[in-house]
């Protein structure tokens, strides 16, 4: 397999969408990842294993109606697979593991099946102080935009996933791009004050166009690159509740179609009326583990 990935929104040829199935039982508050998860299993609404099965295999249809080649990882069981994105990614013709959380090494071993067919030699490791996962990396032509943060609180914050170590990794990995970095704004206790990563409050969509919300960022300046680089006419912000829903969090077939939650009907109009084609699904249950349509894929190939 020849992997090409040089922006979000290029023609998708193949991805790896997460599995559902054989999730476990609903984790602990010491074993929850985010203030999100936290927030629904003290409430007694985390998903149940049914409705988050339901909710990715309507993707997968969507995604197979376009075309498009798609991997799945191996059941492990009782284990949660949902969030692709977050294992590896992929620039170029290369595919980056991620160093992510130490309890979730196994979902990367449960894609060796593809990795097989990618071949070691386009498939890179990062050195151990490198921390980075999928969901703050993303490739836009000439740029690699990154979501870090880098207080010397840290590794105070489990939703801190990605340091400056890693950034400075890709960009010697990449020197033809030009990689901009973002401070995120991080909390382990409210989901509204907690931007997990960059896809998170950002996505670029089409060929010139974002989403962006303004309170994920830390430094304003930062945020206003990026209103300046894409054109305040091409953006939609979303609030503070959509970014809670996770609105920036959709995923792009091709510059013209998007796969978007169906409840999110101030977007869905937007992109309408800029011309994209909207793929509407329900993604609401898993969503409520802080992550959402981009979370759960990993593209291999893009034209």
């Amino acid at each position: 397999m020849k992997l090409n990935i040089q922006n979000e929104t290029s023609r998708l040829k193949a991805v790896i969408l997460g599995i559902a199935e054989s999730i476990g039982p609903v984790p602990s508050l010491e074993d929850a990842y985010d203030p999100k998860s936290v927030q629904h299993i003290k409430a007694g609404t985390y998903p149940k294993e049914s409705d988050m099965v339901k909710e990715i295999e309507a993707v997968a249809a969507v995604l197979k109606k376009y075309g498009v080649k798609v991997y799945r990882p191996k059941v492990i069981k009782d284990y949660n697979q949902i969030f692709s994105r977050d294992i590896a990614f992929v620039i170029e013709d290369k595919l980056i593991e991620a160093n992510i959380l130490p309890d979730r090494e196994r979902e990367y071993e449960a894609i060796q099946h593809v990795l097989y067919e990618i071949g070691e030699e386009n498939i890179i490791v990062l050195p151990e102080e490198c921390h980075v996962e999928g969901g703050d990396v993303m490739p836009w032509n000439d740029y690699i935009f990154i979501g870090t943060y880098s207080g010397e609180d840290y590794s105070d914050y489990i939703t801190a996933r990605t340091n400056m170590d890693a950034v400075i990794a890709i960009q010697e990995l990449f020197p033809n791009k030009t990689v901009k970095a973002f401070e995120l704004r991080k909390s382990n206790t409210d989901p509204k004050e907690n931007a997990l990563h960059l896809d998170c409050c950002f996505q670029p969509i089409g060929k010139d166009k974002a989403i962006l919300h303004k309170n994920g960022f830390l430094i304003e300046k930062e945020y206003q690159w990026l209103v300046d680089f894409f054109g305040k006419d091409n953006i939609f912000e979303i609030t503070k509740e959509e970014m809670y829903h996770m609105n920036s969090n959709i995923f792009s077939i091709s510059e013209e179609v998007i796969i978007s939650e169906k409840n999110f009907t101030r977007l869905n109009t937007w992109l309408r009326e800029k011309g994209f084609t909207v793929e509407e699904v329900h993604y609401s249950e898993i969503a409520k583990q802080e992550g959402l349509l981009r979370c759960s894929t990993l593209p291999l190939i893009r034209e």
